[in-house]
């Protein structure tokens, strides 16, 4: 679903900034807080290359080094969630955020993961603590993660409030749009929701669910060729769907 790839993407830029390399091994030398990093770098370059087991060894080296490391405990919560070890990605997020309590990056990614894993009055927690820092560069990221938490349980004027503040911050948020197009949609204001309909396709790919809504829309607005075009796309694309099939049984 887009919902967990985007996660999972905003999970992927989060420790360190910089070249990552796996050709050396760091040395602890004279400088133990450049050792940490490096060992760092070298445990997120294995994680992005998809060689997980590989990533242990420097991340658990960077934690020797500094058993606070905020930065080596979520790289290595990563790779357990990448591994599906939930229980030890739990641990070593709730590591990170002991040592860094008030990190936005930190609460919005840990939030993330108990998105992921339903626990959802634990990742609104994490989410609505996140939004509190004015100046952190991806709060409309948080906002956004705040509405499919309140979507997710049920209270959608929540949602949609947290929806609205996320594209107050970024108008470009493409789950964002996609979500209030839904939420018009549902409340039968056509109107609105074909215009974020329209703007979310402006700055993402479709999936089944987005295509399917796409038709609806446009049928309901009588443009003909973009509700055949969206219904090529999903007959093309995900033949085996429920949406897929709701479109067959609705001509």
């Amino acid at each position: 679903m887009r919902r967990t790839n985007l996660a999972v993407t905003l999970l992927l830029g989060l420790v360190l900034s910089g070249c990552v390399t796996t050709s050396d091994q760091p040395q602890r030398a004279n400088d133990p807080d450049a050792a940490r990093d490096a060992y760092i770098q070298l445990g997120l370059g294995y994680l992005q290359q998809g060689e997980t087991e590989s990533a242990k060894a420097p991340l658990s080296e960077a934690l020797k080094i500094d058993p606070g490391s905020a930065s080596a405990n979520i790289a290595l919560a990563m790779v357990f969630q990448r591994e599906g070890e939930y229980e030890s990605a739990d641990k070593h997020f709730r590591a990170a955020q002991a040592s860094d309590p008030n990190n936005p990056r930190i609460l919005n990614n840990y939030g993330v993961f108990l998105l992921n894993q339903e626990r959802y009055p634990e990742a609104l927690e994490a989410f609505q603590k996140a939004s509190q820092d004015n100046f952190y560069g991806e709060r409309s990221r948080v906002f956004e993660n705040l509405g499919l938490t309140y979507a997710r349980m049920g209270q959608v004027e929540e949602a949609k409030a947290s929806f609205e503040r996320a594209l107050r911050l970024n108008s470009r948020q493409p789950l964002a749009l996609l979500e209030m197009a839904k939420i018009e949609f549902t409340a039968q204001n056509y109107v609105p929701a074909w215009e974020y309909y329209r703007n979310f396709t402006e700055y993402s790919g479709q999936d089944a669910e987005s295509l399917w809504l796409g038709v609806r829309l446009a049928r309901r607005f009588e443009d003909h060729n973009r509700a055949a075009s969206y219904a090529l796309q999903l007959r093309r694309l995900y033949p085996a769907s429920a949406q897929a099939q709701a479109l067959e049984a609705s001509e």
